[in-house]
């Protein structure tokens, strides 16, 4: 098997793994509040013990690691409102709502990573609302909520996706994803009553100690669905462009979609309307690589947008 061959079959393999992530938070019975900061706790021990992580760390300035600790708040957030929407909603509406992740970084990108606005992109954007409509109309009026909630995260992806790639290329990403991780814990901590009072459907202390099927289910979010793949697709980007690494990972909600459906029975609680609003979203995500061209691979992306992963900038806005 050829180096390009490997390392496709690696990526995929990645992807699955990332569309698993919704199926753990769907089994796992802690409120989200707790079950992200076990993920993150577990992922950032895990960080610790390798030596890169903490080369990395004394390689940094301090204005850039408050910078990238600012990230980690927005990374928190993000799988705080994710797993939120799952719970609110069920794992095929979470992984949906992550879809629209793409068009809305096309959007904010361009402000807050300095690359030049793109119209097309914008046509993209608003391309993706009829299957939103869609979506909302497929579901049970009490998974709306979710749908909310979940359409928050992907924001949030957009903000931090589009901020980590102004950063990356000032540190090494190990240490960067443990710095943002290690944050985001912290924020959690400190959140955690107010957010009681702001948010009820995300009260619950985060020092809840799961039973011995949470801790088994964390730690495969934590390892098998974080960690493995992150390193793996780090292995794969070295034989591949980014460009096919995006098309590759926007398998994800469809993955996640298609686990959802044969694990849990999901689409026993879904109109036919949602899946077609779901394809609308996810057309548009695929489409949305084809406006570029493949480039080289500068840098990656970081482990923080493990949900809806653009591994590398996939595509250069043609000029």
């Amino acid at each position: 098997m050829t180096d390009a061959a490997r390392a496709q079959l690696q990526i995929h393999f990645c992807v699955l793994l990332w569309g698993f992530t919704a199926i753990f938070g769907k089994l796992i019975t802690l409120d989200a509040l707790p079950l992200v900061w076990w993920r993150m706790l577990l992922v950032v021990a895990a960080l610790m013990l390798i030596a890169r992580t903490w080369r990395g760390l004394r390689a940094m300035s301090s204005r850039l690691m408050w910078a990238y600790a600012g990230i980690g708040v927005l990374v928190a957030l993000h799988w705080l409102t994710f797993y939120g929407a799952i719970k609110l909603a069920n794992a095929s509406v979470g992984a949906t709502c992550i879809a629209l992740a793409t068009p809305l970084t096309a959007l904010v990108e361009p402000k807050l990573a300095g690359r030049r606005f793109s119209l097309r992109e914008l046509m993209l954007g608003v391309a993706a609302l009829p299957g939103v409509a869609l979506v909302v109309g497929g579901v049970p009026g009490s998974m709306r909520l979710g749908i909310a909630v979940g359409t928050l995260s992907a924001l949030l992806v957009a903000l931090f996706g589009s901020l980590n790639k102004r950063l990356i290329e000032h540190a090494d990403a190990l240490a960067v994803t443990g710095l943002e991780l290690g944050a985001g814990t912290l924020a959690l901590t400190v959140l955690a009553p107010l957010l009681a009072l702001i948010l009820p459907d995300f009260a619950g202390s985060p020092f809840v100690l799961p039973d011995l099927r949470d801790g088994l289910l964390l730690l495969g979010l934590a390892l098998a669905c974080t960690l493995l793949p992150f390193t793996l697709s780090l292995v794969a980007l070295r034989h591949m462009s980014a460009f096919s690494a995006q098309l590759a990972t926007n398998l994800e909600p469809v993955y996640a979609i298609i686990l959802a459906a044969v694990l849990l029975g999901e689409q026993n609680e879904l109109r036919p309307v949602f899946y077609l609003g779901a394809a609308i979203i996810l057309g548009v995500v695929f489409v949305h690589p084809l406006f570029g061209r493949p480039r080289r691979i500068t840098g990656t992306e970081l482990l923080g947008t493990a949900e809806a992963k653009q591994i590398t900038e996939a595509c250069e806005e043609t000029p």
